[in-house]
């Protein structure tokens, strides 16, 4: 029998998965399509994911929408991508006030269309109060650029004297990043194959287990997510230590719920 027809232990579900949601172009070309098209897909599996997550019982998702360097595609496909962003939130907020979904963005957010800003801006308001599940979408973002930010944000704190370098620690610096509040990744799922992290969540994945899929993105679904999650529950994390430790040791047992803490 597969083991995705067991069911999933609550207790050792993640906090919070992170994905990279790659392959719309390459399935869009598979079929002779235009890449729009395969966007377009790869709508239908967010939809299916989020879906899937918040009745599993996953506390926060985050899904790599766009870039920094999505920007440099062709301008049709980037004016594209952005009505397929505003047509989702204009269409899924109706789901998240029912499901309880709160939504959340990452992200140098500002370079945004303005219309599609001030949509995004009012579907995050309207759900603030939500207590069901964080949606946090990566849009406009960048690992690199998010740690840059930081690092500017800290130093004009230190130079108007508000924060001494000696305070600044790995939980300070993480208050500066765009996830502060959220628990870090314990999951890290990429699709299509492709064995790098494109510049995504560069300090929060640290301890974060990966799981690299060859299904493309808007063929991914609930059932390969859920098989993907008994995997990761058959996984022993052992951040750093040997598993010994973290089975028997009180010590292990204590590291993992300070590093659980820190990450919120």
């Amino acid at each position: 029998m597969n083991s995705s027809s067991f069911p999933l232990r609550p207790e050792s579900l993640p906090r919070h998965i992170a994905m990279i949601m790659d392959g719309n172009g390459r399935w869009a070309k598979k079929r002779a399509l235009n890449r729009i098209r395969g966007h377009r897909e790869g709508v239908e599996s967010v939809r299916d994911i989020v879906r899937a997550c918040r009745e599993i019982g996953i506390e926060f998702l985050t899904l790599y929408a766009f870039s920094t360097e999505n920007w440099l595609r062709p301008a049709l496909e980037v004016s594209a991508l952005m009505r397929l962003l505003k047509e989702f939130l204009e269409s899924e907020l109706s789901e998240m006030m029912e499901n309880g979904i709160r939504l959340t963005a990452i992200g140098d957010i500002g370079r945004l269309p303005e219309d599609v800003l001030n949509v995004l801006h009012e579907v995050m308001e309207r759900t603030r109060e939500n207590q069901g599940m964080v949606l946090n979408l990566a849009l406009s973002y960048g690992g690199r650029d998010e740690i840059v930010r930081a690092a500017q944000n800290i130093a004009i704190q230190v130079k108007e004297g508000r924060l001494h370098p000696e305070e600044i620690s790995k939980e300070v610096f993480s208050n500066y990043l765009d996830t502060h509040g959220m628990p870090e990744p314990d999951l890290l799922i990429r699709t299509s194959g492709e064995m790098r992290i494109s510049n995504f969540l560069l300090w929060q994945i640290a301890y974060a287990e990966i799981f690299v899929t060859q299904t493309l993105w808007p063929e991914f679904r609930r059932e390969e997510l859920i098989r993907i999650l008994h995997d990761y529950q058959d996984r022993e994390r052992r951040f750093g230590m040997t598993g010994d430790q973290m089975r028997k040791s009180s010590t292990g047992g204590e590291i993992k719920k300070r590093l659980q803490k820190d990450n919120g």
